[in-house]
């Protein structure tokens, strides 16, 4: 089972969701922003976010939290 991201915590792609969006030739929007802030779940929207860009502090929602995952401390 996935570990569950916490709120306000910086998150990144994880690699299972790097190698599928290189393949289908997704490029997400946030992707020139990472990493990113996660916010929370949305309530109405089981397993969908809201994230913060680092760099641009521009907001994301609706994106799969599956996607992503919390950054180690020792590697921020």
């Amino acid at each position: 089972m996935k570990k569950k991201l916490r709120p306000n915590t910086l998150v990144r792609l994880t690699k299972s969701a790097k190698i599928a969006f290189a393949q289908a030739k997704i490029k997400q929007k946030y992707i020139d922003d990472l990493p990113l802030i996660f916010l929370g779940e949305i309530k109405n929207m089981p397993e969908h976010g809201i994230f913060v860009g680092h760099k641009s502090g521009k907001v994301y929602s609706g994106y799969h939290v599956f996607d992503f995952e919390e950054i180690p401390i020792d590697e921020t």
